[in-house]
């Protein structure tokens, strides 16, 4: 599980739970925050509004997709370089045919299929345009999830300031009854502060969060088209792992040095 999803979500909560009773005197003025009309206009309406714009079971997907900030990436660039370079000392000494045994031993299924393509003898270019079409599909599909929670994030404040209105719609049709203009006023106030919860605490760390996923991911699939691309291309390993390096950050590279990296490279 992602601590940091988890801890961050709980905070924001909590600090805005203790703003309210600090300000308020006493755990009571948690009462005065919750409108239940307030809560199906802007809440109803934001998520109504999302439901007009997506089919049911990409609505239903978006929703689900929360669940992914809660789960720790198992995405690891410094060992899936590691792993490049030590099919590349097999594929220099035992030729391409022999990465086929080595992928069944793989769990990652697009550098396994982009492993069978090579050992099937497919043409270099027609193997990348291969691998970037998966890759540009699975990056359209995450991009995807990420607009939902975008698209949610500006729908909120939007419904709130439509709240916001009807309340202040409201307290000047009683403006002759002056003991009502206060509660009115909060109550259109309450609104907006819904909707810039619903963007704030929720839908703008949930998309982060899903765009870092993704970038992370699309840069480990481009590491492995071009890793596979020069198996191919029979290149010598200790030049794979220093291109492939150049996806890391400066410290991480050094880290990568550390490694077995491309020692039987010239073998």
């Amino acid at each position: 599980m992602d601590l940091a999803s988890v801890i961050g979500l709980v905070l924001c909560g909590v600090l805005v739970v203790f703003g309210i009773i600090n300000s308020g005197g006493s755990i009571a003025a948690l009462g005065n925050f919750f409108d239940f009309p307030s809560v199906l206009i802007t809440i109803g309406g934001s998520f109504s509004c999302m439901l007009a714009s997506y089919q049911m079971a990409d609505f239903v997907g978006g929703l689900k997709s929360i669940k992914l900030i809660f789960k720790t990436p198992t995405i690891n660039t410094p060992q899936m370089i590691q792993k490049i370079i030590e099919l590349s000392n097999v594929a220099r000494k035992e030729g391409l045919l022999s990465l086929e045994e080595a992928a069944s031993d793989l769990e990652d299924d697009f550098l396994k299929k982009g492993i069978l393509l090579i050992v099937d003898g497919t043409d270099p270019e027609l193997v990348r345009a291969i691998m970037e079409t998966e890759l540009v599909s699975v990056e359209g599909r995450h991009k995807a999830k990420i607009g939902f929670w975008d698209g949610l994030g500006a729908m909120g404040p939007a419904w709130g300031m439509i709240g916001t209105l009807i309340g202040l719609v409201n307290m000047l049709q009683a403006m002759d009854d002056p003991s009502s203009l206060g509660p009115n006023m909060a109550v259109a106030l309450i609104t907006t502060l819904y909707g810039s919860l619903l963007a704030n605490w929720l839908c703008a760390p949930v998309s982060s969060k899903l765009k870092e996923n993704n970038g992370q991911e699309v840069m480990l699939k481009e590491i492995m088209i071009e890793g596979l691309l020069s198996i191919q291309a029979g290149e010598n390993p200790r030049v794979i792992e220093e291109k492939l390096k150049s996806f890391l950050a400066p410290q991480d590279r050094a880290a990568q040095g550390d490694g077995e990296g491309g020692g039987e490279a010239d073998g």
